[in-house]
């Protein structure tokens, strides 16, 4: 087996030895999308509608008919000929259709006008809807208001607009939300064709590290901490279109967290948490190394976060290939790391294409200080308003702090380039 030695030599240190894979961050970003782009689609399945909410699309869905199947009403008005409705002009009423109804008189007349609610077809012969609030009526008398022009169209959505019958109107890759779900309905779907979500397992490690139980009044003990980077990774795995396991605490000892890992490797991904960074006890490099796997990076440059490791395991037995992160075990690098860059590939793997971080633009609140050579992503509350979104630092006490992340929405991108950024500034913004 390698020994720690070589892998801490492997990565360099502080005095100076050959550097390991340590990248900048965009090329992380890249190498990441680089192999979530050459994943295989997974298998499909078909759910109940409502159930393909937050899964993602695996077959097409087609428009059943035109849509709309009929000239549409987009107001409460007058169906009319638009030649007939100019400047106060007098119209006969000669009927009136609602929504779920045809009109089955004659195509319209000259001088004639049809009442209309929203959503009903126009009569044959109109070819305008003129609101309500422009006209005054008197018994079967309209007259347009003065200096009203009706156009040809105007109020009207035409057959076919929207789609036409057989066209694709949510195409595969698409996740599923309230507006996907709205419009397979519309095109009379009751279920969908989804992705099979794909599973993740997750393992925490650290000697430290105390499984959550049910006893009441349970006391740790004062070098040990609850175990919440599992639970914290299984809710994000979740939010992310995948199906965590669990897996037991691993101490900090080889063959303990090896067999761990081997039990782990039924899943479709592996997220270890801890023993990625220098020191004596962090194992998981050594063991991941000696079971095989190559690594693509060992390390990226940023804060917090730089021990992420990237890599995979290679097929073995009964095992197929499986991709690897190991996460800094600090619970705000845990997240900040995964965001960045699991949520990508574990998006990818359930068939959503091109799902990178969500990156967005907001302006600064305040001063801050960045750091130069590393890309600082830090805990932040994104504010909008009508006008403009502001991001803002949340106060923390370092990558430990999870009070001080719950209170945060979304994180601050502050590039190696500059050390100050100044209120007003417009920055990257990570959204979670």
């Amino acid at each position: 087996m390698v020994s720690g030695a070589f892998l801490r030599r492997a990565r360099g240190d502080a005095m100076g030895e050959a550097p390991g894979i340590l990248v900048d961050f965009d090329a992380a970003l890249e190498i990441v999308a680089r192999h979530a782009e050459g994943l295989a689609a997974p298998a499909v399945e078909v759910v109940e509608l409502l159930a393909g909410r937050g899964r993602v699309l695996g077959g097409e869905v087609k428009a059943d008919r035109d849509q709309p199947p009929f000239d549409r009403s987009t107001r409460d008005g007058f169906a009319v000929r638009a030649t007939d409705a100019g400047d106060a002009a007098e119209l006969r009423v000669v009927g009136q259709v609602r929504a779920g109804e045809r009109w089955v008189g004659d195509a319209l007349e000259g001088g004639c006008a049809i009442e209309i609610m929203t959503g009903a077809p126009v009569p044959t012969g109109a070819d305008a809807v003129v609101m309500v609030e422009h006209v005054a009526r008197v018994g079967s008398v309209l007259r347009v208001e003065a200096g009203r022009i009706v156009r040809m169209g105007e109020n009207v959505v035409p057959r076919g607009a929207e789609a036409r019958a057989g066209e694709v109107v949510l195409g595969v890759g698409a996740v599923i939300g309230a507006a996907e779900i709205a419009v397979a309905a519309a095109c009379g779907c009751s279920t969908l064709e989804v992705f099979q979500r794909p599973t993740v397992a997750i393992v925490a490690t650290g000697d430290e590290l105390v499984e959550l139980r049910q006893l009441p009044g349970e006391v740790l003990g004062e070098s040990q901490i609850w175990n919440s980077n599992s639970y914290g990774i299984a809710a994000m795995v979740e939010e992310a279109g995948g199906d965590a396991l669990r897996m037991p605490v691993a101490p900090d000892e080889r063959e303990a967290l090896e067999a761990i890992i081997l039990q782990a490797r039924k899943a479709d991904l592996l997220v270890l948490s801890g023993g990625v960074s220098m020191g004596e006890y962090d194992l998981v490099e050594e063991v991941l190394l000696g079971m095989g796997a190559e690594f693509f990076f060992t390390g990226v440059k940023m804060q917090p976060g730089k021990p992420v490791v990237f890599g995979r395991l290679p097929a073995r037995g009964e095992a197929k290939e499986q991709y690897i992160f190991g996460l800094p075990g600090n619970p705000v690098s845990t997240q900040v790391t995964f965001h960045c860059f699991v949520e990508p590939l574990l998006r990818a793997m359930g068939g959503a294409g091109g799902s990178g971080p969500r990156f967005v633009q907001a302006t600064l609140a305040e001063d801050v200080t960045g750091k130069a050579g590393l890309m600082r992503v830090l805990p932040a509350r994104l504010t909008t308003d009508r006008v403009r979104p502001e991001v803002r630092l949340v106060g923390w006490q370092g990558s430990g702090d999870l009070a001080a992340n719950a209170r945060a929405n979304c994180y601050a991108v502050l590039p190696p380039e500059r050390t100050t950024f100044r209120a007003g500034d417009v920055i990257t913004v990570l959204i979670r």
